[in-house]
């Protein structure tokens, strides 16, 4: 059946805004009869912004509403950000479509003084530093580094988080370097903070489009807008939180990649839980995944990596969660649920 016109449900934020339009772009360059409407909602949250969001309870924070929209025909589609949305969809929903990913990493944003950062780096930051960031995953990564750094909420759109910052109220935030570089700020970037510093979000810097599994026509007009490799990685990250029984706002960090694999590396069986398969060829591609879970304080912190067959790339994402748990992430996590367990009766407390 073919359709004149097509709504996409989004938050109405900047940056969700920036990526339904990218999205739309695509649809109407495509297809350029085609008339898309965009349908914002508010999520829950959206409206809390006064609670950490680990706090809140409950996953699926930033698309429940959305979701609700695609249900009752209000949306087509909805466009999200990966790192936003739980492994699990209602019935009648899938995840349809992973679109290429931006830059996956954290970006450490320091105050600009005299056309120069204040502070240089992470590495720079005095004792006792005050960072903003509303993820426990973040915090936890950056405290087991510097214990001595004061972790305070951020909560806000991207302008808001910088007013904050640009007023004192931290010494430096964390953000995601995607969200800045799609709205063009990327010269208020200080630092790209490696891996090694701070792992980043399953899904992050990756839009995902959500959409009822049975309707034919929107499940094709979207299809090409799938990026393969990059559906491949955030698969793997997504089937490793899965078996973690995690959530966004829980300090759980994955990050998967494909490299170049040599014929060299072919039916050998490495260390850390490195795993290759003989029917691999010279020019085939190796998928890479590092995992972890960190306790609030930072003071644990477990990690994990394994390699092996993209095809196989959601079974090596449970593996590796698996390996996670064997090394003593279940106790650090059944700590974090119980710390901040969900509010009874869904009421939130400040």
């Amino acid at each position: 059946m073919k359709r004149e016109k097509v709504v996409i449900g989004t938050r109405g934020s900047k940056l969700a805004l920036w990526q339904a339009e990218f999205i739309k772009s695509e649809l109407t360059r495509r297809h350029p009869v085609l008339e898309v409407e965009l349908n914002k909602i508010k999520t829950t949250g959206d409206k809390i912004l006064d609670v950490p969001l680990a706090q809140v309870g409950g996953k699926g924070l930033f698309v429940k509403e959305i979701e609700e929209a695609l249900l009752s025909r209000e949306a087509d589609i909805a466009v999200h950000s990966m790192k936003d949305v739980p492994t699990e969809f209602p019935d009648g929903l899938h995840l349809a479509v992973i679109c290429e990913r931006e830059d996956p990493r954290d970006a450490f944003m320091s105050q600009v003084q005299d056309s120069t950062f204040k502070i240089q780096n992470f590495k720079s930051l005095p004792e006792g530093a005050t960072i903003g960031t509303s993820s426990l995953r973040r915090s936890c990564q950056l405290l087991s580094i510097r214990p001595d750094l004061r972790i305070e909420q951020l909560r806000g759109n991207l302008d808001t988080r910088l007013k904050k910052l640009d007023e004192g109220q931290f010494d430096a935030i964390i953000l995601a370097a995607a969200g800045i570089k799609r709205l063009g700020l990327q010269k208020r970037i200080t630092e790209i903070l490696p891996f090694e510093i701070s792992l980043s979000a399953i899904g992050q810097g990756a839009i995902g489009i959500e959409c009822r599994i049975h309707d034919e026509f929107i499940n094709n007009l979207i299809a090409p807008l799938n990026h393969s490799e990059t559906s491949i990685c955030v698969r793997a990250e997504r089937a490793f939180l899965q078996r973690l029984e995690g959530g966004c706002q829980v300090p759980i960090a994955a990050h998967a990649r494909l490299i170049g694999q040599s014929p060299s590396s072919r039916g050998k069986e490495g260390s850390r839980g490195t795993i290759h398969t003989e029917n691999n060829t010279s020019n085939s591609k190796l998928l890479i995944l590092d995992g972890l879970v960190g306790s609030i304080r930072g003071d644990e912190i477990v990690k994990g990596h394994i390699e092996g067959n993209p095809e196989q790339g959601e079974t090596l994402g449970i593996q590796l969660a698996d390996e996670i748990l064997s090394k003593g992430a279940k106790e650090i996590l059944d700590e974090v649920y119980k710390r901040y367990a969900p509010p009874v009766n869904g009421e939130i407390s400040s």
